[in-house]
């Protein structure tokens, strides 16, 4: 990450200084079972002090494949190896501030390899019915902005 200071010329030629974060793009990954249920972590974010379930995420590493970086932490952070990904959408979840790309990606099948290496990440993993994601979101159980992108669209997908 670096933190740069931008002399940003406005549309009608006003300069302002502007803070800007320049970060690695970000990979997230789940799977929707046969039941309709997503593999969600619930976990706390000290930053905003707030508890909520999110996807497994992590930073791509250099020269790492975006799929293969999803695949990895979902591993890492549940315990389950996805399935074939496909590409579910990309966001930039705060793009007044941060150059940071998220990639989410999504499969239909995933085997449990064992306890998560990366438990520590997360209080719990479970499955959790999509059918609840708006209800979810609502109650704000639900608040990282690319897990809200992610599950109302997996929910669309799976409810028509």
């Amino acid at each position: 990450m670096t933190l740069n200071l931008a002399d940003v010329e406005l549309p009608d030629g006003r300069h302002l200084d502007h803070y800007l974060i320049r970060q690695r793009p970000v990979a997230l990954a789940t799977t929707v079972n046969e039941a309709g249920e997503a593999l969600l972590l619930w976990r706390h974010r000290f930053i905003t002090d707030s508890w909520g379930w999110e996807l497994a995420a992590g930073v791509v590493e250099h020269g790492e494949d975006l799929e293969a970086a999803a695949a990895r932490e979902m591993l890492e952070e549940t315990g389950w190896r996805p399935g074939p990904l496909r590409h579910l959408l990309t966001v930039e979840p705060s793009n007044g501030f941060t150059d940071s790309r998220h990639h989410v990606y999504w499969s239909t099948t995933a085997e449990y390899v064992g306890h998560p290496e990366d438990d520590f990440e997360s209080e719990r993993r479970e499955w959790v019915p999509l059918s609840t994601a708006p209800t979810l979101i609502e109650r704000g159980e639900i608040r990282s902005a690319n897990a809200v992108a992610a599950l109302l669209l997996l929910h669309h997908m799976h409810h028509r």
